[in-house]
C-alpha cells in the first residue's frame, strides 16, 4: 500500500466516526441539546429550508429548547416542520418564539434508548470492519501485482489493523459516553 493508504483510510474512518456523533446527538437523552432540531426541514416560502438556517436555536435551561425565527411569520411552518419531523416533542409558541420542552425519560425508555445507541454503534463498526476489509484486498493485490513483498504486506495489514483497532475502541467511547448520559436522572 502506498503512503497514500493509511491516509484515506483514516478520512473513511473519520467520516464513519463524524456521521456516528452526528446521529448519536439526535438521540433525545432527556437534555435540551440544539443537536435535536438538526434535521428539521421547514416548508419557507414554498422550498424545504433547515430550521438552522431560519432561527437562532438556544438552551435557556436544561429541558428547553428556544427557537428564535428571523422572522416571525415563519412560527407556524417551523411548528409544522417540528412536528412534521417527529422527534416526539410538541413546541408550544408565543408568538416570537417556539419553544420545545423536552420531557423527563422514563427508565424503561432510558433502557430502550441505550439499545438504540449500541445498535447504532455497532452499524458503525461493522461499517470500520468493511473498510479494513477493503484495505487488506487492495494490499493483497498490491502484492499479487509485485508492488508489494510478503513482508511488506504483513506490516501494512498490520498498520491496517492498528488503524482499525483505534477506530473501534473510539466508537466504543462515543456510545460509552451516549449510554451514560442517557442513564443520568
Amino acid at each position: 500500500m502506498s503512503n497514500k493508504g493509511p491516509e484515506v483510510l483514516e478520512t473513511k474512518i473519520e467520516k464513519s466516526l463524524s456521521l456516528l456523533k452526528e446521529e448519536l446527538a439526535t438521540v433525545r437523552a432527556g437534555k435540551a441539546n440544539a443537536a435535536l432540531v438538526d434535521r428539521v426541514m421547514v416548508e419557507y416560502y414554498g422550498t424545504p429550508t433547515p430550521l438552522k438556517s431560519l432561527a437562532n436555536i438556544s438552551v435557556p435551561e436544561p429541558r428547553t429548547l428556544l427557537i428564535s425565527p428571523f422572522d416571525p411569520k415563519a412560527i407556524p411552518e417551523i411548528e409544522k416542520g417540528i412536528n412534521m419531523a417527529d422527534i416526539g416533542i410538541n413546541p408550544a409558541n408565543d408568538g416570537k418564539v417556539v419553544r420545545l420542552t423536552i420531557p423527563q425519560v422514563t427508565e424503561e425508555r432510558r433502557k430502550e434508548l441505550t439499545k438504540t445507541v449500541k445498535k447504532i454503534g455497532e452499524e458503525t463498526k461493522v461499517a470500520i470492519r468493511n473498510l479494513r476489509r477493503d484495505a487488506n484486498d487492495d494490499l493483497k493485490k498490491a502484492q499479487k501485482n509485485g508492488d508489494l513483498t510478503e513482508d511488506d504486506l504483513k506490516e501494512e495489514m498490520d498498520n491496517v489493523q492498528k488503524i482499525i483497532d483505534k477506530a473501534i475502541k473510539g466508537v466504543d467511547e462515543l456510545v460509552a459516553n451516549k449510554e451514560k448520559e442517557i442513564m443520568e436522572v
